[in-house]
């Protein structure tokens, strides 16, 4: 470590609206009374970068070109130098081997490499083991979001058992617990006060699989007529699932918020939080929506189901069932005590196993480790 505080550089594709890149920065403001942070977004700035600007921390851009780009790893090893860094924290893999490449061009920093989710169909890559087992230093450590994500670092990208660890995601659930005003979250959604409402938190991507959540929505409103789909995000697909919608006849019953920064009070206006992903790690937006003592309806993909515990703080069906997905938020519109049953379960479940305090301490300890090795 070069000084008193160590320099922790967070090292992320970009600063938009994700888990992964929420977290990054959640961690940076809890702990940035014991370490100093700088940001690096390999391929563009994002809409989070103003604020983090504006609250202290350095941001830069590293401009990625298209494919591999070897003057990248050049540019991050001017970066660390410049900056000082005494570690850098990698999010998902493209950052980490960008993150290893640069050690040949300049000093050997530690990388703490955080997986947070998987891409669909996810297969062994050759070419990343045999990258992996070349960069890794001993002085590294690697960590998935689950279990399920653990299983895969381990199975597809060749990394040993050993060096794999897991860190479950972390959010302030003590804020998403807090009381809200029902009927102004109501508002917001561009709900009445006898809709039956579904909400989605997700960017509009072909991993979170609106589709399936438009046609559930289908499903149920042929004996619910009442109920609503809220999808609250944006991304590439949204022409897609507007297209969708109209096809379907739900243009009055599914209403797009696009990117929002008051998702917590927008969840106490909900009646059900519904998650389609073909993909997942351990999504925050999940767990936001138990803090905040909404039931779940979820695919069980990835690392749901660490989540969720199934029949208790929500329900889980297979990826892309619309049929079994209608039939469990059916359910739940028709028992108001078992979602009171499960949110109440789910805020408790959240709490003991996914406070963000926790997860920033076990990181904290894991920047020391580095620095001190």
């Amino acid at each position: 470590m070069s000084r008193g505080t160590a320099t922790i550089c967070q090292l992320v594709h970009s600063l938009g609206v994700g888990g992964a890149e929420m977290l990054a920065c959640r961690i940076a403001r809890r702990l940035r009374g014991a370490f100093r942070f700088v940001f690096a977004c390999l391929d563009e700035l994002g809409p989070l970068a103003e604020g983090l600007r504006a609250e202290g921390f350095a941001v830069h851009l590293l401009g990625r070109k298209p494919g591999l780009d070897w003057a990248c790893p050049l540019r991050l090893a001017h970066l660390l130098r410049a900056e000082r860094a005494d570690a850098v924290h990698a999010h998902q893999y493209t950052p980490f081997f960008y993150a290893l490449a640069a050690r040949l061009a300049g000093r050997r920093r530690p990388v703490l490499f955080t997986e947070h989710g998987r891409h669909q169909p996810d297969h062994p890559r050759p070419k990343r083991m045999l990258a992996n087992r070349l960069l890794l230093s001993r002085r590294d450590r690697v960590v998935g979001v689950g279990a399920a994500v653990r299983r895969a670092l381990i199975a597809n990208e060749g990394l040993p058992a050993r060096r794999v660890d897991v860190l479950y995601n972390g959010i302030d659930v003590d804020a998403f617990a807090a009381t809200a005003d029902r009927a102004a979250a109501r508002r917001a959604l561009g709900s009445g006060p006898d809709d039956f409402v579904l909400v989605q938190v997700a960017r509009l991507d072909y991993l979170k699989d609106h589709a399936t959540a438009v046609r559930t929505l289908a499903r149920v409103c042929e004996r619910a007529p009442g109920a609503r789909l809220v999808l609250v995000g944006d991304g590439p697909e949204r022409s897609g699932i507007e297209a969708q919608v109209r096809n379907l006849n739900l243009g009055d019953k599914v209403r797009f918020l696009g990117t929002r920064q008051d998702v917590g009070r927008l969840l106490h206006g909900a009646d059900v939080f519904l998650l389609t992903s073909v993909s997942e790690g351990i999504p925050l937006t999940v767990i936001e929506a138990m803090a905040a003592g909404l039931p779940v309806v979820a695919t069980d993909v990835g690392g749901m189901s660490e989540v969720v515990a199934d029949g208790a703080t929500g329900f889980l069906a297979p990826a892309k069932d619309d049929v079994t997905l209608a039939e469990r938020v059916l359910r739940l519109a028709g028992d108001p005590g078992l979602r009171g049953q499960m949110g109440a379960a789910g805020r408790a479940r959240a709490k003991q196993h996914f406070d963000e305090p926790r997860m920033c301490d076990d990181y904290g300890r894991l920047y020391r480790e580095l620095c001190l090795a």
